[in-house]
């Protein structure tokens, strides 16, 4: 139960986005009271810049942004800034990490009561390496060669080299929600080992294998084992093509969205889902909406 003497699980929201500000701030206000911390990509035209970032509430704050884009280490870099300024800025319990076109399925009331059962512990679908869906040398190819993004094309430099001594290499979704007490770790992690930041900018998808490599590696987060959820709060709309990134979820969609489960067996409904537009899922966020209003979401869990 809830000490009378403690304030409420609080969820700092770090969102990456780069167009449709009419969907980003939908998501803003589906997230309130919880503050924001919203990244917009360099490369994002300044009127819709502009436009995502105008009378925005006061619990919003629009970070410095960074050139990021597929398969970058900026990916990363603009994932650590959110944590540190969510950090400096309030006294959230724990931080989670969407992008600009995810949404949440439940109420902030039932995302924050979910963290307050769970103080120090984070959510994360992180699994150790070799991953078995990352080919044949189960992502270990992703480190051990010299890697530029371009045009979402992948170069790759053909000489190996030296993996980084004394990590645990891991890899997952760049969607989590971590603990303050995880993200302060990560985030010491990374100041005290510039050497580990140089290696993986030249790593490939960084952004699936640096935090959670951190994260794994007991004398960087040696709590982890037992301080996380291995489940992901996220539906994502795979259907078993062969793509880049998920599909739009349309109205199509509602009764699977609305179920907040992907798999029978999993424990946890999800908190959140992607990936939205304002174009091709607005009628389904107004199903998604009504639900949460009059508690129907994950009626059939």
């Amino acid at each position: 139960m809830r000490s009378a003497q403690r304030p409420p699980a609080l969820l700092a929201c770090v969102i990456l986005a780069h167009t449709d500000p009419t969907h980003v701030k939908r998501l803003v206000v589906a997230l309130d009271p919880f503050p924001v911390f919203l990244h917009c990509d360099p490369s994002t035209p300044d009127d819709v810049f502009r436009e995502m970032t105008e009378d925005l509430p006061e619990r919003v704050v629009v970070l410095p942004r960074v050139r990021t884009g597929w398969a970058r280490w900026e990916n990363v870099e603009a994932e650590l800034q959110g944590y540190r300024a969510a950090l400096a800025a309030t006294e959230a319990t724990h931080v989670a990490v969407l992008t600009g076109t995810d949404y949440p399925l439940a109420s902030t009331a039932e995302i924050a009561a979910l963290l307050d059962d769970h103080r120090g512990v984070s959510f994360a679908l992180l699994d150790p390496m070799p991953h078995p869906e990352w080919g044949r040398s189960g992502g270990f190819d992703r480190l051990r060669f010299r890697h530029w993004a371009w045009r979402k094309r992948m170069i790759r430099l053909p000489v190996p080299r030296r993996l980084p001594r004394d990590v645990t290499f891991a890899g997952g979704s760049q969607l989590k929600v971590l603990a303050r007490e995880h993200v302060a770790q990560v985030l010491e992690a990374v100041d005290a080992n510039p050497a580990l930041v140089a290696f993986w900018r030249r790593s490939w998808v960084a952004d699936e294998t640096f935090v959670p490599s951190i994260l794994h590696t007991p004398r960087f987060v040696p709590g982890w084992a037992a301080e996380h959820v291995r489940a992901t709060l996220w539906w994502i709309g795979w259907d078993g093509t062969r793509r880049k990134s998920p599909p739009w979820l349309t109205l199509e969609h509602t009764d699977a969205v609305l179920s907040r489960r992907s798999a029978a067996e999993q424990d946890l409904p999800h908190f959140f889902a992607r990936k939205f537009s304002t174009s091709e899922s607005s009628a389904l966020l107004d199903r998604i909406d009504d639900a949460v209003v009059h508690g129907r979401a994950g009626a059939a869990s």
